[in-house]
């Protein structure tokens, strides 16, 4: 296993790093302390979660991830083996958490300590590695929305706000380093001029990224390089669809895009023609289809973890299998051929 920097902070993190947002709800505790044994196992180190899984977040399974985490942790002693990463959900109308601090979450201070301390009970641990925020106060692109339309006065919490409330966290020892999720250019370059001015500086952020996604490339990949807060890619496989198993119209009816309608972001029909295509060239090469796509991600030299997540044992194997797949400038090219011909169908 290939173990990359996480930001400045002299972290190390697993370049595969696993997701756990079905425990809880398609996977049972004691299935999810079974690929956690797995994947430490295999050399991953990097866990990541969230105080809203697990997903499609309900007020029913609100921190089931995090308990099953925490119930693991204290049941194996081995918090010094992992880099553990939750993050705060923001502002509750968003995804309609209105279940998570009764909808008033916004990422203001109150709500911060509020979450962690409550993050930090169900993990069982005293301290989280990289806590970041889920989603922005402020109103931007971010889930899939594009074509950005401004709202002046859109969130009652300043940046400034939420990263010295981070701050407070830091020193007091219950968070050692923070991050960003579906975040902007704007965004992270705030977070960094702030920190220039003496505030907390973001690790990494976390941010969608796949063959069907390229849209980090387009004003975040610099950032991530050149300020090193390097990309923690989540949804490499868009839900499963770069496995393959949805081509042709197939719906496996465990699976998340079957269950659940709300899960569609990667099954529109210019996604399904790039799906199609991008198979074509693991054929024509002979690759696993779900390895070829986790590897291009894992090459991209902006990325520090690919987030792969699974529901069952076979696929945990194949996608953690994925970290000693090395693509060649041939399938490269020909993914790139792709990519040009049908750009981000699934933003």
């Amino acid at each position: 296993m290939e173990y990359r920097p996480l930001g400045r902070t002299g972290l190390k993190v697993s370049v595969i790093g696993l997701g756990t947002m079905t425990f809880g709800e398609q996977n049972t505790e004691a299935e999810g302390h079974q690929q956690l044994d797995y994947a430490l196992d295999q050399g991953v180190n990097l866990i990541d979660t969230a105080e809203m899984y697990s997903v499609p977040p309900r007020a029913e399974t609100y921190g089931s991830t995090e308990r099953i985490i925490g119930t693991w942790l204290r049941k194996t002693g081995k918090r010094d083996k992992v880099v553990l990463a939750t993050k705060v959900a923001g502002p509750g109308l968003v995804l309609g958490v209105k279940h998570v601090r009764g909808g008033d979450n916004q990422l203001d201070r109150a709500n911060i300590h509020a979450a962690v301390d409550a993050s930090l009970a169900r993990l069982q641990t005293d301290y989280i590695d990289l806590y970041q925020l889920h989603w922005p106060s402020r109103t931007t692109n971010y889930f899939g929305k594009l074509g950005y339309q401004h709202q002046e006065s859109d969130s009652p919490v300043s940046i400034e706000e939420t990263l010295d409330a981070l701050g407070e966290l830091v020193r007091a020892g219950k968070v050692r380093h923070v991050g960003l999720s579906n975040e902007t250019p704007w965004g992270m370059h705030r977070y960094l001029q702030l920190a220039d001015a003496g505030r907390e500086r973001v690790a990494a952020i976390q941010n969608p990224y796949s063959l069907l996604n390229r849209s980090f490339e387009v004003g975040l990949a610099e950032m991530a390089i050149r300020e090193d807060v390097g990309l923690l890619a989540y949804s490499p496989l868009a839900f499963g669809v770069l496995s393959g198993k949805f081509l042709n119209g197939a719906r496996p009816p465990e699976s998340r895009i079957a269950r659940w309608s709300r899960f569609a972001r990667y099954t529109n029909e210019p996604g399904e023609r790039a799906t199609a295509a991008y198979a074509d060239v693991a054929a024509a090469h002979g690759l696993d289809m779900a390895q070829m796509s986790l590897a291009f991600v894992r090459q991209q030299p902006f990325v520090t973890s690919v987030l792969i997540g699974a529901t069952t044992m076979p696929q945990l194997k194949t996608n953690i299998g994925s970290a000693s797949v090395t693509l060649g400038s041939e399938v490269m090219q020909a993914l790139d051929a792709v990519h040009r011909s049908q750009p981000n169908p699934c933003p």
